[in-house]
């Protein structure tokens, strides 16, 4: 497994195991299509994003890495988005190295925008990107 899929891995299981204690809880996805239905503690998913900026580390020959992750977060009401974007911003911030995964994990500020889905009449959505910073040994690639 990648540098860059295992810190990816590391968020989505961060994110699930902290937002677990809601309840109800939230879903925790990852890269999955918004279903129709929201659950009723919301849905959480972790997109893979892109990297953003690859700097060479010459000796030895490394790379330091940023790679934006993007977390899209739906909910049926403000409320319950605003308490899960706290949930996730303090999930992040509890373990900024997400288990020894990335060596900094940085959430930023969020966008919000209205999500269509069946039985609310207006889903609240809003979408985190979360900057990964890792040093990968050899090629950015590997």
């Amino acid at each position: 497994m990648s540098v860059r899929e295992t810190a990816l891995a590391a968020l989505s299981a961060r994110l699930g195991a902290a937002l677990a204690a809601r309840n109800p809880a939230p879903n925790v996805l990852r890269n999955e299509t918004v279903p129709q239905r929201l659950p009723p503690g919301g849905l959480v998913v972790v997109r893979d994003g892109e990297t953003v900026e690859e700097t060479p580390i010459l000796s030895p020959l490394a790379w330091a890495v940023e790679h934006r992750a993007d977390v899209e977060v739906v909910a049926v009401t403000g409320a319950l988005l605003d308490a899960l974007l706290v949930d996730i911003a303090a999930a992040i911030a509890g373990d900024r190295t997400l288990g020894g995964a990335v060596e900094w994990a940085q959430p930023g500020a969020p966008s919000f925008d209205d999500a269509e889905t069946e039985g609310a009449a207006a889903a609240r959505a809003a979408s985190v990107p979360v900057t990964l910073s890792f040093t990968v040994a050899g090629s950015p690639l590997a």
